[in-house]
């Protein structure tokens, strides 16, 4: 699963910064990427994220040893 991990990562991280970019008013949609790839982008961003929320305290180590509770 380590792979599946680093490609959620991955996804997040397309994800935060194109969401930097668009407060900066140049997104992805600023860079004419058609819609449909930018649908299936933020698709895949929603799933790696819903992917880290559930799968996150079972791999952290600062959440492994209870120092986040």
């Amino acid at each position: 699963m380590k792979s599946l991990h680093t490609i959620a990562f991955a996804l997040l991280i397309i994800g935060g910064l194109n969401w930097l970019l668009v407060a900066f008013g140049t997104g992805l949609e600023a860079w004419g990427v058609p819609s449909g790839i930018l649908t299936v982008v933020y698709v895949l961003v929603g799933l790696s994220a819903l992917y880290e929320v559930f799968s996150h305290k079972s791999r952290c180590k600062a959440c492994e040893g209870g120092a986040m509770s």
